[in-house]
């Protein structure tokens, strides 16, 4: 039986709906509108560049990386993560997994990677809200790109306010030794993706790096699904 006929099945019970404008999807519309879907900004690669410039270069722990849309406030893929992140639709994380190893598989490929991180949420955290959304984001890429993903190799251990309204040095600071690796086996001589849902400034991402570098992972490199300028 078809995906297509499946969702005209599921659809008369309860119908799907998209998460960036709230209209009711059609049996071939996956889980975004195509309206919703044409309007999501890709990341250019001058944009990529200089942003990796001003977060990771001077720090030396992330070699490349790559946020796949540009996150602005009230654009659909903000809805889109909201939905991720709050209301609990784990199939958005699965596909914006499955999109960002579409849009970077070349990049995969060049890069050689061997396993998949997603970064890891405090267990206070995790507990509150249920799940962590970048779990499901990892699981998708790994599905799509056949890297296997695992979230046994390192740890939040350091409970961290949110960091939505902190400046670049304060998010730098609040994250300072947050994380260890708890699986050093599954990440030496390793060549390993960091995944995570929107990236700001970079901080965690590169303390996370930092971390597992310092545990032998042998390179780290970075997606995410947006980048926040």
């Amino acid at each position: 039986m078809s995906s297509e006929l499946l969702n005209k099945i599921f659809d008369f019970f309860l119908p799907r709906i998209c998460p960036a404008c709230n209209q009711k999807l059609k049996s071939f519309e996956e889980l975004v509108c195509d309206s919703c879907f044409s309007k999501l900004k890709l990341t250019p690669e001058s944009l990529i560049k200089t942003e990796y410039e001003n977060k990771f270069a001077s720090k030396n722990f992330v070699s490349e990386f790559h946020p796949v849309f540009v996150f602005e406030d009230g654009n659909e893929i903000q809805h889109i993560i909201h939905a991720l992140k709050y209301k609990r639709q784990f199939r958005a994380g699965i596909y914006l997994g499955k999109i960002i190893a579409h849009q970077i598989s070349q990049k995969l490929t060049d890069w050689e990677i061997e396993l998949i991180i997603p970064i890891p949420l405090h267990s206070l955290k995790k507990a509150a809200r249920g799940y962590n959304q970048s779990e499901f984001i990892a699981k998708g890429l790994s599905i799509e790109s056949k890297i296997p993903f695992s979230t046994k190799a390192i740890q939040r251990k350091k409970f961290t306010e949110t960091q939505t309204h902190l400046s670049a040095l304060e998010r730098q600071q609040n994250v300072k030794d947050a994380f260890k690796v708890k699986n050093k086996k599954l990440i030496e001589g390793k060549t390993i993706l960091l995944v995570d849902d929107v990236i700001t400034t970079g901080s965690t991402i590169s303390e996370c790096a930092k971390v597992l570098l310092g545990k032998g992972a042998k390179q780290i490199y970075a997606a995410s699904v947006a980048i926040a300028e």
